[in-house]
């Protein structure tokens, strides 16, 4: 039984890669990322962008848990670009910056980037903007939707999260319940 059960989660997964193979463009993608860009690249704008970063990202993972696909992440992350910008503009008034958050939810054109074992290729993504100041500064991003990563408490420490490992960790740990 073991054997069929490991097995079954290879094939499984060589499935999931097979259907998410170099043949679909960006745009087949289900993913919503996000992007905190900074006021600019000097230090305290860079370092302020990763205190709103963790205020953020810790507003966010509730509403993130929530979403069991990209419509739905989206419509949720749209209701909710006020409370976002009020978390950033709470961490950058009490740091002392005079510059204000905007965010916003937009198709844009990304370079290929590299997550772990993740490769999200060039293309046009939808993703939550979130501009510091004029937004000009280098940037942090992730993913949203799926929930491939999120920052869950401060000090840089990075919890990775895989809804696909959600949902097998999930099959397996009910059929050895049974």
């Amino acid at each position: 039984m073991k054997k069929f059960c490991i097995t079954f989660f290879i094939l499984f997964i060589i499935i999931i890669a097979a259907m998410y193979g170099t043949n679909r463009t960006a745009a087949d993608r289900e993913y919503l990322r996000i992007h905190i860009r900074a006021n600019s690249n000097e230090a305290a704008d860079q370092s302020v962008k990763y205190l709103v970063r963790d205020a953020v990202v810790e507003y966010l993972t509730p509403i993130a848990a929530e979403c069991t696909d990209k419509e739905t992440a989206e419509q949720l992350i749209r209701s909710h670009l006020s409370g976002i910008e009020s978390v950033a503009d709470g961490v950058l008034q009490k740091n002392g910056f005079s510059y204000t958050a905007k965010a916003s939810v937009r198709q844009e054109q990304f370079p290929t980037r590299v997550y772990g074992s993740v490769t999200l290729e060039s293309g046009v993504y939808d993703a939550l903007i979130l501009e510091l100041g004029t937004g000009e500064g280098d940037n942090w991003w992730c993913v949203i939707y799926p929930p491939l990563c999120f920052t869950a408490t401060g000090g840089g420490k990075v919890e990775y999260r895989s809804r696909i490992y959600d949902i097998i960790s999930e099959f397996f740990a009910r059929r050895t319940a049974k």
